[in-house]
């Protein structure tokens, strides 16, 4: 790190459980962050004012009125701009020392799998049931943690998905592919802003821990937020031996 970097991370060096030796271990760390809406606005900021040296975002929606009330990363003069574009825009504003790569598009299997080998960290910051399906196969076929948030109205979840334990259930064995729910999104059910930035906040830590090598990561646990009283809840996630993901995992 140069003079400016040990300035700039200086609260992360301080930390004992990171220090200068996990500082270069964020920069030198790739995280996908999968949306660039409420989850992901938090997410990629923390990510990129963090120091990970190589961020990759997707989403192939555009900047709308409606987003401002809680897409913190988004500004009303880009209203009509490409979400990505406007995040980075604003990541760079935070820290320009980084490398963002940016698609404007949906990820679908064939992209995913193309590019998660690359990937230290992914980032579920999504609101589609078939999306989240993709990525936690891509994660599982390459051994990638996903860190997985869901927000709607006053509830939250947060957890993470690592398939590099042999206990730790994938997304799949915890939301069948072939049970979807009901699409629900807060466009018909409305969500409280500052509960996505609360779970986008989390996911980001949580990414840290695990690309740093600190403390214990939330796999095999659900983290569910009340937010009518702000409390917590916690469930227990078991991996499915007939799961049709990860039942064939590579490193079992």
């Amino acid at each position: 790190m140069n003079d400016a970097q040990l300035l700039r991370y200086s609260r992360h060096i301080l930390l004992n459980e990171l220090g200068d030796t996990g500082q270069e271990t964020l920069l030198n760390s790739h995280a996908l962050v999968l949306g660039a809406g409420g989850l992901g606005s938090a997410a990629a900021l923390y990510l990129a004012a963090s120091g990970v040296g190589r961020i990759t975002l997707v989403d192939h929606d555009v900047v709308d009125l409606t987003n401002l009330q809680r897409q913190i990363a988004h500004t009303t003069d880009r209203i009509g701009e490409p979400k990505v574009a406007s995040a980075r825009q604003s990541m760079l504003a935070l820290n320009p020392d980084i490398d963002i790569h940016i698609f404007s598009q949906r990820a679908d299997a064939a992209w995913l799998h193309e590019h998660m080998p690359q990937v230290d960290v992914a980032l579920d910051c999504t609101d589609n049931f078939t999306t989240r399906h993709a990525l936690n196969a891509a994660c599982v076929a390459h051994a990638v943690p996903l860190v997985s948030g869901a927000v709607i109205r006053f509830d939250a979840q947060l957890t993470t998905y690592d398939t590099r334990h042999p206990d730790s259930p994938c997304y799949a064995c915890v939301f069948p592919p072939d049970d979807a729910p009901e699409e629900i999104s807060c466009a018909t059910m409305g969500v409280l802003a500052p509960l996505v930035g609360v779970i986008g906040s989390l996911q980001a830590a949580e990414a840290l821990k695990l690309l740093a090598g600190i403390g214990d990561s939330l796999a095999g646990r659900l983290q569910l937020l009340d937010g009518h009283n702000l409390s917590w809840t916690e469930m227990r996630l078991q991996r499915q031996s007939d799961c049709p993901v990860c039942r064939h995992r590579p490193n079992t």
